[in-house]
């Protein structure tokens, strides 16, 4: 684990408002927390370095320490458990999808040398009762096969059974094991567990998908599917009930509901599956199963040290507590936005930090010497998280068993959501993404004189147009990716009220994805149909559990991000870039401001990032897609290498693009410039590494002109 590290909760506050920041610190050394405004996060010594400002504080000081522990591995929680006192018969249906990686529980009540256990590992199902021998049926089980397993005391004999739902030719996998054993229930005094062993914390955790877990308070003949009508039913729970939440409904008479803990994933196909419906709302009963894992973290859930209360004139800003103990340091960013309805500049940033989420602790498997030689020579983040996936992966990674991590929270901490963290060991520049990389454009705010607010796309989703209202211009990050339904549509009903908005990557409302206030700090993505992307959703798993819409990319859902801004993805490369031509449009009237004082046709062959503007994923103007007939392109990218590639959503054969053109004219990056209605307008420039050049040659250059010229203008009256 990280010397010391820590998160905060929630990830902004306006004035008067509260952030709690939780801390872990290994061995439980003291250490100093002050506060700094977070002015430039990238290390290059080619760039203007890391720069923080000092600001006073009332939480400032020094603090004990304690170290905090990271539990990870979903499991569910019924409490109290159904009683047993005499024979019995628990059971469930399994997709296991690591059968063969040591004994993993599905139902388990152990405690205090009572109870029982239902499991199942490399010999099949095996059942325990406390103070036993455990008892295995002894025939592996199939991964990603369905299976009924179950275990039953009759007061004279304990057995334990699987049968296979679909038995494969050949494969002998059905089995029932048995003896005489006289000793049973009580039952624990404890919870009863579903896909993990009580205890603190819980252990042996199960991988893969159950469904309909049952216990029966008698011995019920082999073979026999438990109801709601059963004798004896102590409690069945329907998982493909309250999908979308934490909440496990039992339909037995007792009423055992649970709770799940750590997000196992949701609206995922059962047993009883077969492609009829694609979205779980149509058909619950075929969704009745719940894919645990025994690396999904929520919330680390660890005790609050201390509290930023935001003082009422505190300025709107990206912000670090500072953390800082025997020569090791962490900055923990945060936002400060302002009241709903009371701006404090013209121009607002939208800080993408949904994107920061789903990309957060990415580990990409490129931590080598190498990079790790450039780290400790820049002083930048030494931590990476290809060396600590105990804070939980990103949603680029994908779980222990292979299936796509689907979900995100901020309540853990972000290795890569820190100042001087490199995302790749590039020679022509930084290697920066994300929240370092938006630092390239904040820091030239400041420096050119542009006033700014800061919200979040938390923010903005929880509050809508309301808050982005009042701002003549909104400018977004390098990768604003990842979006709702909510920032979506505020975002489209502000430019269509007048707003102006700058986008200022590329990839940007891409994917859609979904929250759930019964999970608050979380996102949660399928990967659907098609896209660039680092897994690929199940089939018939396409549908957020969250809110029941389908996930995969906004493209899919009917509305390309050319819409909103004009342009969309459409090629992506090494982490390498090129540069901008102007067209015979940037000659266009329209825009004759656009590039006044610029007199180079070639704009951005430089930069910290790729080595130029016009890099890494690239976005190009479609009227086919949406892009408004008035737009116009006023410069387009040049100078990709080898390594760029058309995106898998327009090709239609392995020779055919979607449009009919050669592959090779679609790897562009289009900057474009339209009017909205009542006095609004868009500019973007469709590429992730355009800010990288803002700062170049001390902030005098055609980029940093081209990007004056757009704000002055967006941010008068």
């Amino acid at each position: 684990m990280l010397p010391l590290t820590g998160y905060c909760d929630p990830l902004s506050a306006h004035p008067g408002g509260r952030i709690a920041v939780k801390v872990s610190s290994l061995g439980g050394a003291a250490y100093d927390a002050d506060l700094v405004r977070i002015v430039h996060a990238d290390p290059n010594p080619a760039g203007p370095g890391l720069r923080y400002e000092p600001v006073a504080a009332a939480f400032a000081g020094r603090y004990p320490g304690h170290a905090q522990p990271v539990h990870r591995g979903s499991h569910g929680v019924v409490a109290p458990a159904p009683v047993l006192s005499g024979p019995f018969t628990v059971g469930a249906t399994v997709w296991p999808t690591r059968p063969e990686a040591g004994w993993q529980a599905v139902l388990a009540s152990l405690a205090d040398g009572r109870g029982f256990a239902l499991e199942i590992g490399p010999e099949g199902a095996r059942v325990i009762l406390a103070g036993g021998e455990p008892l295995a049926v002894g025939k592996p089980l199939r991964a990603h096969a369905w299976y009924r397993i179950r275990a039953r005391w009759d007061g004279r004999r304990l057995s334990v059974a699987q049968a296979p739902l679909a038995p494969a030719y050949a494969v002998d996998d059905a089995g029932l094991a048995s003896r005489a054993q006289g000793d049973g229930p009580p039952g624990a005094s404890g919870p009863l567990v579903i896909a993990a062993r009580p205890g603190n914390p819980p252990s042996h955790h199960f991988n893969g998908k159950i469904e309909a877990p049952f216990v029966v308070a008698r011995a019920i003949p082999e073979g026999t599917v438990p109801s709601r009508r059963t004798r004896g039913l102590a409690a069945l729970w329907d998982f493909g009930r309250a999908i979308g939440t934490p909440r496990l409904v039992d339909l037995g008479p007792n009423r055992h509901h649970g709770r799940l803990v750590n997000l196992p994933t949701r609206g995922v196909t059962g047993s009883t599956w077969r492609g009829r419906e694609h979205c779980w709302r149509h058909a619950p009963a075929d969704y009745a199963a719940i894919h645990f894992h025994d690396d999904d973290l929520e919330d680390c859930g660890w005790e609050t040290d201390f509290t930023v209360a935001v003082p009422p004139d505190m300025p709107s800003g990206v912000y670090g507590v500072r953390l800082r103990t025997g020569g090791v340091e962490e900055i923990i960013p945060f936002y400060v936005r302002p009241a709903t309805g009371a701006p404090t500049a013209r121009l607002c940033f939208l800080a993408p930090t949904f994107t920061y989420q789903a990309y957060g602790n990415h580990a990409r498997d490129n931590f080598d010497d190498a990079f790790r030689a450039r780290v400790a020579a820049w002083g930048a983040r030494p931590w990476n998280p290809d060396d600590h996936p105990e804070y939980g992966l990103s949603t680029y990674n994908v779980h222990s068993d292979g299936s796509g991590i689907a979900y995100a929270s901020r309540r853990r901490p972000i290795l890569t959501m820190r100042p001087g963290f490199l995302t790749f060991d590039e020679p022509r520049g930084s290697g920066l993404r994300h929240f370092p990389a938006d630092s390239h454009l904040t820091d030239w705010l400041a420096a050119k004189g542009h006033a700014f607010d800061v919200i979040t796309d938390e923010d903005l989703d929880d509050e809508g147009l309301d808050l982005i209202a009042p701002y003549q211009c909104v400018i977004t990050g390098s990768h604003p990716e990842y979006h709702t339904p909510g920032t979506w549509d505020a975002l489209a009903a502000y430019t269509a009220q007048g707003g102006r908005l700058v986008y200022l990557g590329g990839n940007g409302f891409y994917w859609r994805i979904a929250r759930s206030p019964e999970y608050p700090g979380v996102i949660e993505i399928r990967r659907a149909e098609g896209g660039i992307r680092a897994w690929a959703a199940e089939p018939g798993e396409y549908y957020h559990a969250f809110d029941g819409g389908l996930g995969g990319l906004w493209r899919r859902n009917g509305r390309p991000p050319q819409r909103l801004v004009g342009v969309g993805f459409s090629a992506q490369g090494l982490f390498e870039a090129g540069y901008y031509r102007r067209t015979a449009a940037a000659a266009d009237p329209r825009v004759s401001w656009l590039f006044a004082g610029i007199e180079d046709e070639i704009i951005g062959d430089f930069g910290l990032n790729g080595g130029g503007a016009a890099g890494f994923e690239l976005d190009r103007a479609d009227p086919a897609l949406g892009t408004p007939a008035h737009a116009l392109v006023v410069a387009t990218s040049e100078h990709h290498g080898p390594t760029f590639v058309l995106v898998h959503e327009e090709w239609l054969t392995h020779v055919t693009t979607l449009s009919g053109e050669p592959p090779e004219r679609l790897i562009r990056a289009d900057m474009t410039f339209f009017e909205t209605p009542a006095g609004g307008a868009v500019f973007s420039t469709g590429a992730i590494t355009f800010a990288g050049s803002l700062s170049h040659n001390g902030y005098d250059n055609p980029v940093s002109r081209l990007l004056d010229n757009v704000l002055r203008r967006f941010t008068a009256d």
